[in-house]
């Protein structure tokens, strides 16, 4: 669970960017999935939580730069009918007529490589292995450049962020 998109939100979001602290980051659902074969390699599986208090700029500012970061680290979420469906939820509560508290949960899955490596300096007897966190393969569409995005809602620019592409 390396990088689960929170500076980006926050960067990308003028309201988080003078409060960070508004928003606030959970893990729930957590499961581990292994493939029961010699190797080690499993699957993260969770339900990544984003809440963020007393919200008072467009839900646009967020909704798109998450659907962003989705783009380059969870694509098959987009590009899958079922997974499209039900992996982005939201719910808001009206704290009064300027602010909200904005929850938004989106289903994730982290692939982990566990390999058997070599370690000169200990004895035969000990078993090392070499953990790598998989990057998302590039997919068709998709942008593999640095970029600069905004997102504008008429005349108002909701929010802005450097984009890097995921190294591989």
């Amino acid at each position: 669970m390396t990088g689960v998109g929170s500076p980006k939100v926050t960067a990308a979001t003028p309201e988080l960017q003078n409060d960070p602290d508004k928003l606030s980051i959970f893990i729930t659902n957590g499961k581990i999935v292994g493939a029961g074969a010699a190797s080690l390699s499993f699957v993260y599986r969770y339900t990544l939580k984003l809440v963020v208090l007393d919200y008072s700029s467009h839900a646009d500012a967020i909704m798109v730069p998450m659907l962003a970061w989705l783009r380059t680290e969870q694509v098959e979420i987009l590009e899958n009918p079922d997974l499209r469906e039900r992996s982005f939820r939201f719910e808001a509560e009206y704290l009064n007529k300027e602010t909200i508290d904005l929850s938004i949960e989106l289903d994730l899955t982290e692939r982990v490589i566990v390999s058997p490596g070599a370690d000169p300096d200990s004895p035969e007897t000990t078993r090392r292995y070499n953990v790598k966190h998989a990057a998302e393969p590039p997919h068709v569409g998709v942008v593999q450049r640095a970029e600069r995005i905004e997102v504008w809602f008429g005349d108002q620019r909701l929010a802005a962020w450097d984009f890097e592409p995921a190294k591989n």
